[in-house]
């Protein structure tokens, strides 16, 4: 008993051709995604680490700054002072400067805000004041410095700001109208 094969036509091995062609271009082309979507990864990753050390330095800075506004408020008051105290505010004064040249190295600023019109993503609102002399939503005083890094605000100013007797009434009416 003799087995016969069957002959083997010449459509068969371009067809296994094809299928190879197919299987290859195939595989090549999901390599290709796979890379594609490594470097999206890695890509995606280097940003969120920015992010997370930009807000990490950020917060430290904000904490650093109450004690910075704390020591340029106390040396407001140096005039009042003994000769010997003045002496000694006068360095307190340079350290205060080194602190904010490390600041302005690194790009964070303070930005003024009397006079500017109320920006609740720059402005924190602790105050109000019914006025004419000014139009509504005016900063009238400025109580705790705001600072910048670019356009990312680190901290926002403490501000007093104008209203007028209309909008005051109106907000005292549902105040009262939400309390009872």
């Amino acid at each position: 008993m003799t087995e016969e094969k069957e002959p083997i036509t010449a459509s068969e091995p371009q067809r296994a051709k094809e299928t190879t062609e197919d299987e290859l271009k195939e595989y090549k082309e999901k390599y290709l995604r796979l890379l594609a979507e490594i470097d999206n990864t890695r890509k995606r990753m280097q940003k969120e680490k920015q992010e997370m050390t930009r807000f990490a330095v950020d917060n430290v800075i904000a904490e650093i700054l109450g004690p910075i506004d704390n020591l340029e408020n106390a040396l407001q008051f140096t005039q009042h002072m003994s000769e010997e105290m003045r002496n000694w505010a006068q360095g307190f004064l340079m350290i205060l400067g080194q602190f904010k040249d490390v600041l302005a190295n690194h790009g964070v600023t303070a930005f003024h805000s009397e006079g500017m019109p109320f920006n609740p993503q720059m402005h924190h609102a602790i105050e109000t004041e019914v006025t004419t002399e000014k139009p509504e939503g005016t900063i009238l005083k400025e109580y705790i410095k705001g600072y910048r890094s670019g356009d990312h605000i680190i901290r926002p100013a403490s501000v007093k700001v104008s209203v007028a007797r209309e909008t005051k009434q109106k907000n005292e009416a549902n105040e009262e109208n939400s309390g009872a």
